[in-house]
């Protein structure tokens, strides 16, 4: 007699995680609930399991679902505002001016836009540090995606709560509303070295150590970062948090573009996760991050997309291509970074980066059923020898065309289920439109 399942999703491959030996051909997976129950050939799973719904594919590649381990999700809603400039002139001369006139009804709105975006480009989880978080949390939970979330906090007052002691007790309702929430995390939002003082970096470390949080902060992003740095305190960003013993398993440090070769293997020895967003580091110009050498020394390296303002999208799989790419022409050595270390990056690393890796970032029995399914019957998919290269090399976000997120379908056949896309297209419209005319009054 055949068990029972809520979902039976199928194709014509299914790859469970980075590795092009565990590739299943013409494989399924049987889901209860928000878990993966059985996997394997479509014909093993229909003879053993029953359901009422079945999505098959044919031509389709199911796998793990994308995992955005850095974005600013809001900030799509400053796409092309301001390119081509500094970092430091782009922040003070144009994006924190622009965040002061936020409003919550904006950062939801815009963090909708974003969310439509990555669910359409195959990220089913993502880490988001921002203003308003209470408001991307909402848009989150609406959406039906996974993420974590956190309100940045820095020395001077923000946009959203006001002054800096408003931050811990918004910081601590977030924590409460979203305790043991099944898609929702809290994390703890240092903004980075340069606008928090050691006082709140301090206290912000024990506020992460109370509530068991990730501690998420932008470090060693450039050259002006460390120089500030070594002039303010006599030592490099890195060197900062571990004086202040602020380096460990939970610590999430975004960029480390700027590091030398003891800093790495302190990070290393601390167990420090490390989001790397190569494409807004090469737009900023702030450097290409020593990934391949971090690696080496074991630490583990997710993927980011950072916002759309600095990057100008949040498509994993062409942050995929360029993190594979970039490496290569940094070591002049085309072995440097490989389909499989760069797919490993996208999925279980960034699981690792986020403590999540015994819930997502590879398909297998008992974890959460986060997955997302490929159309490959196209042409610059065509003839398909591998399957990780052809995912970081030549596949694109929009050759997604379903995507289950705790199993539940989030997208199917390229149509969101759980968003309105044309009403939120509309709203961006109307508020972009707000925004430009208030930079020409």
């Amino acid at each position: 007699m055949r068990q029972e399942t809520d979902l039976i999703i199928s194709g014509s491959y299914l790859l469970p995680d980075a590795n092009h030996k565990s590739l299943i051909s013409n494989g399924a997976i049987a889901i209860i609930g928000d878990t993966i129950t059985a996997i394997g050939t479509k014909e093993t799973i229909l003879s053993e399991f029953c359901t009422s719904r079945h999505i098959h594919t044919d031509h389709g590649l199911i796998m793990p679902g994308l995992i955005n381990t850095h974005t600013h999700a809001a900030m799509a809603c400053f796409r092309g505002l301001a390119d081509d400039l500094p970092l430091m002139t782009w922040l003070e001369e144009h994006i924190f001016p622009v965040e002061a006139r936020w409003t919550p009804e904006m950062v939801y709105q815009s963090t909708l836009l974003s969310i439509a975006e990555m669910i359409k480009s195959g990220t089913t989880s993502f880490c988001d540090m921002y203003l308003f978080s209470k408001e991307v949390a909402r848009a989150t939970e609406e959406s039906g995606m996974r993420a974590w979330i956190g309100e940045v906090l820095y020395d001077f007052p923000s946009p959203c709560y006001g002054e800096l002691e408003n931050g811990f007790s918004y910081t601590d309702e977030l924590f409460s509303q979203y305790k043991n929430h099944p898609l929702i995390s809290i994390t703890t939002d240092p903004h980075a070295v340069y606008t928090c003082s050691p006082e709140l970096l301090s206290r912000l470390g024990q506020v992460a150590q109370d509530y068991d949080s990730l501690y998420v902060i932008h470090l060693s992003e450039n050259e002006d970062e460390v120089k500030s740095c070594k002039e303010r305190y006599n030592c490099s960003p890195v060197e900062h948090l571990e004086h202040l013993g602020l380096l460990g398993p939970k610590t999430l440090a975004v960029h480390c573009v700027m590091l030398d070769n003891k800093e790495i293997e302190l990070l290393a020895e601390r167990k420090v996760k490390v989001s790397h967003c190569p494409e807004s580091n090469m737009k900023l110009a702030s450097g290409t991050a020593p990934i391949v050498k971090m690696l080496k020394a074991g630490i583990t390296v997710g993927i980011g997309t950072d916002g759309a303002a600095s990057n100008n999208d949040v498509d994993m799989f062409g942050e995929m291509n360029t993190v594979a790419k970039i490496h290569k022409v940094a070591h002049m050595d085309p072995t440097a970074m490989n389909a499989e270390q760069t797919l490993h990056a996208a999925t279980l690393a960034g699981a690792r980066s986020l403590s999540a890796e015994k819930q997502i970032g590879s398909l297998e029995v008992g974890k959460k059923a986060d997955m997302i399914v490929l159309n490959m019957n196209q042409p610059h998919l065509t003839p398909l020898y591998n399957i990780p290269s052809h995912l970081v090399y030549a596949a694109r976000g929009v050759d997604v065309i379903h995507s289950i997120i705790n199993g539940r379908v989030v997208m199917e056949s390229r149509e969101l289920k759980t968003l309105d896309e044309n009403r939120i297209l509309a709203q961006m419209r109307e508020i972009g439109q707000n925004i430009a005319n208030h930079g020409k009054d």
